[in-house]
């Protein structure tokens, strides 16, 4: 079976992001213990990028209460309309805000070969809630929507 780097990223989130470890292992034995998993060098550097410029975006605060999207011809190729409309769905719900949608639609255009689903898509909103500072809450309503913990007629 072909390794991806969200499989990457869902490895490292159910050992490493979930439990909140106070003393997290250096970035060379994660490595070392993703490679030794069966993870590929060339995924598991991917997979590292990628969770390297979602911290970068950390520091971004938002600027608008409310906006209006348009998405672009190579969002729309990337997000198909389920995945658009739960983009949406969140940031209505107040889980997502314009400054977080934009950077899940960023970390989700970066997995470039990644078929992207509506399941991979909650994913990647719940890292990128966990990667921002004072978003306790809504990553918490996301993870039970990710888990589906949510009565249906919310989801």
């Amino acid at each position: 079976m072909k390794e991806t780097i969200f499989d990457v990223l869902m490895y490292l989130f159910e050992h490493y992001m979930e439990d909140e470890l106070e003393i997290l292992p250096d970035s060379d034995s994660v490595r070392t213990e993703l490679l030794a998993a069966g993870f590929e060098q060339v995924e598991v550097n991917k997979a590292f990028v990628w969770l390297e410029s979602l911290s970068l975006q950390r520091a971004i605060k938002p600027t608008i209460p409310t906006s209006f999207r348009i998405f672009s011809t190579e969002e729309q190729a990337k997000l198909d309309l389920e995945c658009r409309d739960l983009l949406m769905f969140l940031e209505h719900c107040g889980i997502l805000n314009s400054t977080n949608r934009e950077v899940v639609i960023d970390r989700a255009l970066a997995l470039e070969d990644e078929e992207l689903t509506i399941e991979k898509l909650k994913w990647i909103v719940l890292l990128v809630l966990l990667s921002q500072p004072d978003e306790e809450i809504a990553f918490s309503r996301m993870e039970d929507i990710v888990y589906d913990l949510v009565p249906t007629y919310l989801n």
